[in-house]
């Protein structure tokens, strides 16, 4: 049987790099356990699982402000400039993070750069102004950057193949909700989500980075990767769907107008994004570089390099049809 995880530990903590404002930061990242999400419904999500049931707000808090506790030391210890906490669902949703406890970890990161996820309903404009005040009393380098899993630009792929809940108009007014208080706006893309193919997913990314760069301040493509107990997982085994090759992923970030930053989880395996295994290592080595030094030429380099299973992948892209199953695995 599987050792329960302590709940009064992050279900997650390290220490990492990151790139933001073209320079290079230390970090410290920690996946809270919370709530849980109150949509629920993403078809692509496993974190919605990773939730407290059946504790009450007061129990809830004590076992999150342990968790924070945690994190508290580790910050202590490392001073990084970016803290990164991330929850199952949204930050700023007081039903899944109660208000004390919002305010409890704005407190610890002042002068700090904190990102947080939330959606949008969630970001209101005289709340967020308070946490920005509070924040930036331990230095005007303080700030937040609230990640918005926009996915896409097209509202049909968001709504169809990934039931997110959210509108562009949304995202927009809410990214203008951000920046009016002083933050910053960090956005997801979910790079082929189900029902679409290699050539439409790859063609989607394109689109919706090239449509965000006058909106976002960061940008963060997520291939998609297969997690357990999702209806992505039930296509997967059902061969109706395979996740994106990394030569799509390369050629994206080859293209891309802005820095995009991309960490294939579980890169290299058949449940993530993956080519034939040959070359794999090499051009997720590459991503990793590419998301610290954004040096493009690194990913145009990739696309000039040669595999068998590149002629394969642009069959894929030229021959495989909407409303069809993969012709790979």
């Amino acid at each position: 049987m599987k050792p329960i995880k302590n709940p009064e530990e992050p279900l997650a903590l390290w220490s990492g790099q990151d790139r933001i404002d073209n320079e290079i930061h230390t970090s410290v990242t920690a996946i809270i356990r919370s709530g849980g999400c109150s949509w629920n419904r993403c078809r692509i999500c496993q974190y919605r699982h990773e939730r407290f049931t059946g504790v009450e707000k007061p129990e809830l808090s004590r076992l999150m402000m342990a968790q924070i506790h945690r994190l508290k030391e580790q910050i202590e210890h490392e001073k990084p400039q970016v803290v990164k906490v991330y929850t199952s669902g949204s930050f700023f949703d007081p039903a899944e993070v109660p208000p004390d406890i919002q305010e409890y970890l704005i407190n610890q990161v002042k002068g700090k750069t904190l990102i947080v996820e939330s959606r949008c309903e969630y970001v209101d404009l005289e709340r967020f102004s308070r946490y920005m005040d509070l924040i930036r009393e331990g230095g005007e380098t303080g700030t937040i950057v609230v990640a918005i899993g926009l996915e896409t630009t097209s509202d049909p792929i968001r709504e169809k193949c990934i039931d997110k809940g959210l509108h562009f108009s949304e995202y927009l007014k809410t990214s203008d909700t951000i920046h009016k208080a002083g933050g910053k706006v960090k956005t997801y893309l979910l790079h082929k989500p189900p029902y679409l193919t290699e050539r439409e997913a790859h063609d989607d990314m394109i689109r919706s980075i090239r449509e965000i760069i006058p909106i976002t301040d960061l940008i963060s493509m997520n291939p998609c990767t297969v997690q357990r107990n999702t209806h992505l997982e039930t296509l997967w085994k059902r061969q109706a769907y395979r996740p994106p090759y990394l030569w799509s992923v390369a050629s994206i970030l080859a293209q891309s107008d802005a820095h995009v930053t991309c960490d294939p989880i579980g890169g290299g395996q058949t449940r993530g994004p993956h080519n034939c295994g040959t070359c794999d290592s090499m051009i997720l080595d590459a991503i990793r570089d590419y998301n610290l030094n954004a040096d493009q030429d690194l990913m145009k380099s990739v696309m000039e390099m040669h595999c068998d299973c590149k002629d394969e992948w642009e069959y894929v892209m030229n021959q495989e049809y909407p409303w069809s199953m993969p012709l790979t695995r």
